[in-house]
């Protein structure tokens, strides 16, 4: 159940579509097309929801200028440093405004200076919306995430703060939410 809907009879193309609109996804590879530009490889994520070219392009450059990365929108990934590519991964992450951002090992790939940056972008991202950041660095965890959940061998073996039904708030919110589309130009 999903804000009071059942997905029992979910079908793929709603999984997508529900992907599509209300998770982001940042991992520790960047994943970005290195012969695009920054704003190119940040505007695709919106090219499979259908918006049209003019406002990829202004969401993008909004989404860019959030990370700190106004300045770079017409570079190659090639131009960047690992923490500014991880920017990008994240802007791309957020352009379609999601409620949830899922960040796999964000800092696993940087420096400790830019890991604390990353981090602290990600934590301003959480005033607003669920991250949920998965981590093998303890020290980290502990510094920036108001709750930890541990995992051995996929069993939940500690959580510093664990969900409680009866206290916690279950508010079911309506989000416009709008079929993933492809064309033969988008595939």
């Amino acid at each position: 159940v999903i804000d009071g809907i059942s997905t029992k009879q979910y079908k793929d193309r709603d999984w997508d579509t529900y992907r599509n609109n209300r998770i982001g996804f940042v991992f520790q590879s960047y994943n970005l097309i290195p012969h695009q530009t920054v704003l190119a490889n940040v505007e695709l994520a919106l090219t499979l929801s259908g918006v049209s070219p003019a406002e990829r392009k202004e969401r993008a450059i909004t989404a860019l200028r959030e990370v700190g990365l106004g300045d770079h929108i017409n570079k190659r990934p090639n131009q960047l440093s690992g923490g500014q590519m991880q920017r990008v991964a994240i802007a791309r992450a957020l352009i379609n405004d999601p409620e949830i951002l899922l960040a796999d090992e964000p800092t696993g790939a940087l420096d400790s200076t830019t890991s604390v940056q990353i981090m602290k972008l990600l934590t301003q991202i959480a005033d607003d919306r669920l991250v949920v950041m998965v981590t093998h660095n303890p020290e980290l965890a502990e510094q920036y995430a108001n709750r930890i959940v541990n995992l051995r061998d996929g069993v939940v073996v500690g959580d510093t703060n664990p969900f409680d039904p009866s206290t916690g708030d279950m508010r079911v919110s309506e989000k416009d939410v709008k079929k993933t589309s492809m064309s033969f130009l988008t595939a």
